[in-house]
């Protein structure tokens, strides 16, 4: 009896490590890189290419700032929440294109600001963690067929906020943003008027008050910006998988382009 017991428990063992595994299986299609700043700097990112690149085709990127619990130096946990959605079979059948996933290290922020505050001024320099994910993105833009009208950024949590910090230092290289369960200083609504923004928060945040959400958005609309947002009821602060979950955040997010909102026509 001893034996089949140990059997059966084996079995269901490896039949739960196998799922997992399952589960997993799309972060293989993510490439482990480095990226190396000419001052000595390094920052570890994932990068997804589209499931087939055709010559002489450009494909969107998106750049993903993960959350403070996956920070560190493996080049893995950032995978953790959130960038998945990009990875689905649907996704890459739809949507292809091209997904940075950079790492900020343990002990750092990608805006070093209080995330419990309901306020903050935007830091006067960037932070380096975030500044090495923008050099990184600027040597991606040369050196792969991205098209440069369609270049996003998102962010959950301490991503989110580094969402925000992005679209207000770089306004004019974004399609669009969509900030999760982030904050933004509201003194930069003016740089922010034009780019398509999709912000969402739980309303039942304990983390980061929702209020940091309700007020970027609404100061971007009060002076005529086009921003938006969604506010689930009963979430807390994991609102991002409802969010990267959405098709229709997916497809809203791949349907803004750089061209159309320049011109004054964000979808």
């Amino acid at each position: 009896m001893l034996r089949i017991i140990l059997s059966l428990l084996l079995v269901n063992t490896a039949m739960v490590f196998s799922r997992a595994s399952a589960a997993d299986a799309w972060k293989d299609l993510f490439e482990t890189k480095t990226y190396r700043s000419d001052k000595g700097r390094s920052i570890p990112y994932r990068l997804m290419r589209p499931a087939k690149v055709e010559p002489g085709k450009k494909y969107p990127l998106v750049l993903f700032l993960h959350g403070a619990g996956e920070r560190g130096v493996d080049n893995a946990r950032q995978l953790t929440h959130g960038v998945g959605g990009f990875a689905t079979a649907e996704m890459r059948r739809e949507h292809p294109c091209f997904v940075v996933a950079p790492q900020c290290p343990t002990d750092r922020r990608w805006v070093e600001v209080d995330w419990a505050l309901p306020a903050h001024k935007m830091p006067k320099e960037i932070s380096e963690p975030l500044g090495l994910a923008l050099e990184l993105l600027d040597k991606l833009l040369v050196e792969l067929p991205v098209d440069r009208d369609r270049v996003y950024v998102t962010g959950l949590s301490m991503g989110g906020f580094g969402t925000w910090d992005v679209l207000s230092r770089r306004p004019e290289q974004f399609a669009a943003g969509v900030p999760v369960c982030g904050g933004g200083d509201v003194g930069q609504a003016e740089k922010l008027k034009r780019i398509p923004i999709w912000a969402f928060h739980g309303d039942q945040d304990r983390t980061v008050l929702v209020s940091r959400t309700k007020d970027m958005v609404n100061s971007i609309r009060k002076i005529g910006g086009v921003a938006k947002m969604t506010i689930y009821p009963g979430v807390d602060h994991d609102s991002w998988i409802a969010t990267y979950a959405d098709p229709k955040v997916m497809a809203w997010l791949f349907e803004q382009r750089k061209a159309s909102r320049d011109s004054g026509r964000p979808q």
